[in-house]
């Protein structure tokens, strides 16, 4: 007898919407659905208005610059995301 795979695509979609992943922020756990935005990220945490936020790369690519927008980002369980001051200044004398 054969299977109809379609029929179990939605109920396997429908399942890793809600689906939650562990991720670090600042090294800092969070939990967060697998399925999110940017701006989410940012409120979940706590990012300065000041600050960026980065998704952290393998190897030696450059890390990811997460925008705070609604914009749809898929979240892997265990990535790293660290904030950083918007406009840095390397070098720059202290005041």
């Amino acid at each position: 007898m054969e299977q109809n795979s379609n029929a179990a695509a939605p109920v396997e979609e429908s399942r890793n919407h809600h689906e939650t992943v562990k991720i670090y922020i600042d090294r800092v756990e969070k939990t967060s659905p697998a399925r999110t935005t940017g701006a989410a990220l940012y409120t979940l945490g706590s990012v300065q208005n000041e600050y960026v936020l980065f998704r952290e790369m393998e190897g030696r690519r450059d890390d990811e610059l997460i925008a705070r927008t609604d914009a749809p980002i898929h979240l892997r369980e265990w990535e790293h995301f660290y904030s950083a001051q918007a406009k840095l200044n390397p070098g720059g004398s202290y005041q």
